[in-house]
């Protein structure tokens, strides 16, 4: 093996998938469940309008860099929240935000919270849709949870931000920003998120970014001229990736994490996504190379084609620019290396890695795809490979669609492709 593989187990695309939370009806976020009972006699036109004025004054306040209004509706007698939200405004500042705006999306209620916070208890899914500037190709949205109450002049006050947190889908909520003191540097076309004392950390993952965004821009089909997030904290869960699962924490060293256009259950079930931020393995983060960053890269570059590509595409695509010449790094021996790949798995393989399995035969399944897809680089071109994961990603949703598609492109199956392989060693 001439590095080490990346494993994102669990991983479509890159990703993690995401589950709902509520039933939800179509059109609706779908992470929480409806009212079914609470308060009667709600005027919930007005009570809308004033927390609505409460979203948009704390998304100004950031826009205008203006933390006294930010903290100005939070409940100043709940010592932790105010901490929470301060820390909050200061990281959310260091972004860098184009667009940034906050909208109310479905009630909860949970009477325990009436219980503890009054009758005028508001507990609300909130959408932040923003687009970090040079970053964010467009906006695109993850979800919080609020807790609201009335005071008596009629305006509302925020008494709680994580009550909902777990309603909510992994994945898309849970942002670098929420999960302590960070520090955010930038580097051409690269935004590294460290906690706030990793600014060496910080650096070295910079150039190491940079050199991979160079590489993934030249190699992939077409150019990729998007920007690449890195977020390298201690926390094992963050965003969608989770280091607690016993397999990502010993074997994976990052994880690209989907950014959603639309929230799972908005408009569709899985949400459309638009890019992945990078997110590194504290266990493994020393282990962490320009190469690796080149890998889940790719994975950035194709996160809004769709999630239906078969994985050893997705694997091997990216394995596959991840071993290319690139900056500042040794080249393979990619010869020398194919010629190890046929004799020490394809001569014992049946098939091309299946989906199910991927992941649990990874030994094996990373470097198969590789050889795969550098087949299909060699006889058909980079043009035509990257059509190819594009339609599939957007419509291989079964065997019939992904043995159309392949035939449409190649004139193969998948199981011809793995025979073509055999009679090509």
């Amino acid at each position: 093996m001439l590095l080490s593989l990346v494993l994102v187990a669990g991983a479509v695309a890159g990703g993690l998938a995401l589950h709902r939370s509520g039933a939800g009806t179509a059109g609706q976020t779908g992470v929480t469940t409806p009212r079914t009972t609470g308060p009667a006699e709600v005027d919930e036109t007005a009570r809308a309008a004033g927390v609505n004025k409460v979203l948009v004054r704390r998304a100004q306040a950031v826009r205008e860099n203006d933390p006294a209004e930010f903290l100005r509706d939070v409940d100043t007698a709940n010592k932790k929240l105010v901490a929470r939200q301060k820390m909050l405004f200061a990281n959310l500042q260091q972004f860098g935000f184009q667009s940034l705006r906050f909208d109310q999306l479905r009630e909860q209620f949970d009477q325990r919270l009436v219980d503890k916070y009054g009758p005028s208890t508001y507990l609300v899914g909130v959408a932040m849709t923003y687009q970090i500037t040079g970053i964010d190709p467009q906006p695109v949205r993850t979800m919080l949870g609020y807790t609201f109450t009335q005071k008596t002049d009629g305006s509302w006050l925020l008494v709680s931000d994580s009550d909902m947190d777990h309603l909510l889908p992994r994945g898309s909520h849970q942002e670098a920003w929420d999960l302590g003191e960070v520090l955010v540097k930038r580097a051409p076309r690269v935004l590294i998120v460290v906690e706030r004392d990793q600014a060496k950390l910080a650096g070295a993952l910079a150039t190491k970014a940079v050199s991979a965004v160079k590489a993934v821009s030249r190699s992939w089909p077409g150019g990729w001229t998007g920007s690449g997030v890195v977020i390298a904290l201690d926390d094992k869960v963050v965003r969608g990736a989770d280091y607690t699962v016993p397999k990502n924490a010993e074997d994976a060293l990052a994880m690209a994490t989907w950014v959603y256009r639309t929230l799972p259950g908005e408009k569709t079930a899985m949400g459309e996504r638009a890019d992945s931020y990078v997110v590194i393995n504290p266990r493994n983060r020393a282990k962490v190379d320009a190469r690796t960053l080149a890998h889940e890269f790719t994975h950035v570059a194709s996160a809004s084609y769709g999630a239906y590509a078969p994985r050893w595409l997705v694997e091997g695509a990216a394995t596959y620019v991840e071993f290319l010449p690139m900056d500042g790094a040794k080249d393979l021996a990619l010869d020398k290396y194919r010629v190890e790949v046929r004799s020490l798995y394809l001569a014992k393989a049946k098939a091309l890695p299946a989906d199910e399995v991927f992941f649990k035969n990874s030994g094996s399944s990373y470097p198969l795809s590789w050889l795969a897809v550098d087949y299909l680089f060699t006889k058909y071109g980079g043009i035509e490979v990257g059509t190819l994961y594009q339609e599939l990603a957007a419509l291989g949703s079964t065997q019939a669609e992904r043995n159309r598609i392949m035939l449409e492109h190649l004139g193969l199956t998948e199981k011809a492709l793995f025979q073509a392989l055999r009679a090509a060693a």
